[in-house]
């Protein structure tokens, strides 16, 4: 009962193949500012060695406000924000699967705009969503991620319902949960939902923002997606070194369950390195931004 009681609360947080890969840098295009693609748009700053981006679910690019400022005099940054989280159309997210073309338009961006253009391949930062996002890319396009950096995220929803559970036992419950969040007017969050994702008052009235602005079907979907998709089989083909940072509140959760779950969790994934954070729930840039920058600093300079 403890595990589904920790699993109902995960859920609340996170409560185009068919395109081909020239329509990436044909919808995107390569350049500085604001670039434009079917199912995410890109804003590029700065200038240096490249850093990748990606918000978790239902957060706009803004989340990533503070360690852009931070980063751009030195760095070359690519913030991702999925079509329906920023306040914009949806367009073709409004329909049918969204993380795997997602993943792909992003991938393809990272192969035209950076990789082809005679760049290293970039350091990739997601969170939640945008950390599953990110392992997906590592995993399948290794010559595309230079370096990993993960913030929350798991491979497997799943396994949040208990060890044995699979992609087909969690299946209902994510039909459930899309089918509860699409028929509201916006992603709108509640009080216990705020409560898992920041340790503060600030934090969790900027994450309700966010998700009150963000596309109710959007969300919907991505949340089945997400839910529906076990990445562990492929952790073992991520080359990159691999930065996992976790948050802990002892309020919340013994630290021994805690670690546990991660150390499982990415217990395939050869090269990962995990880190916890201790003093935070989710959004781990909101509650410890210091703690939050120092790390990925300490990531950018290995």
């Amino acid at each position: 009962m403890k595990r589904l009681s920790i699993a109902a609360l995960f859920i609340l947080l996170v409560a185009n193949l068919a395109t081909g890969r020239a329509d990436a840098a044909e919808s995107a295009g390569c350049g500085t500012g604001l670039l434009e693609g079917k199912r995410i748009t890109v804003e590029v700053q700065g200038s240096g060695p490249d850093v990748v981006l990606i918000p978790g679910l239902s957060s706009p690019r803004d989340v990533w406000g503070p360690t852009a400022a931070r980063l751009k005099g030195a760095h070359r940054l690519h913030l991702v924000e999925v079509r329906g989280f920023g306040g914009d159309a949806p367009g073709p997210n409004a329909e049918g699967p969204v993380l795997e073309p997602m993943m792909r338009e992003i991938a393809d961006y990272i192969d035209d705009c950076i990789v082809d253009q005679g760049h290293p391949a970039p350091a990739i930062i997601g969170h939640s969503l945008g950390g599953l996002t990110a392992m997906m890319i590592a995993a399948r396009d290794p010559k595309e991620v230079g370096k990993l950096m993960v913030v929350d995220s798991l491979p497997f929803f799943g396994m949040l319902f208990g060890p044995t559970a699979t992609v087909a036992s969690v299946e209902p419950q994510a039909a459930a949960m899309q089918k509860m969040l699409a028929g509201r007017s916006n992603a709108e969050a509640d009080e216990r939902t705020l409560q898992v994702m920041s340790a503060t008052d600030a934090g969790r009235a900027q994450v309700g923002a966010w998700t009150r602005a963000a596309n109710a079907k959007v969300a919907a979907q991505l949340i089945y997606d997400d839910m529906t998709t076990d990445l562990r089989p492929e952790l073992g083909a991520i080359t990159a070194p691999f930065t996992m940072l976790y948050p802990f509140d002892a309020s919340a959760m013994p630290a021994a369950m805690v670690d546990g779950l991660y150390k499982d969790a990415f217990a395939g994934a050869k090269t990962a390195t995990l880190q916890r954070i201790d003093g935070s729930r989710h959004f781990i840039m909101l509650d410890q931004p210091e703690a939050f920058a120092k790390a990925v600093d300490a990531f950018l300079a290995n």
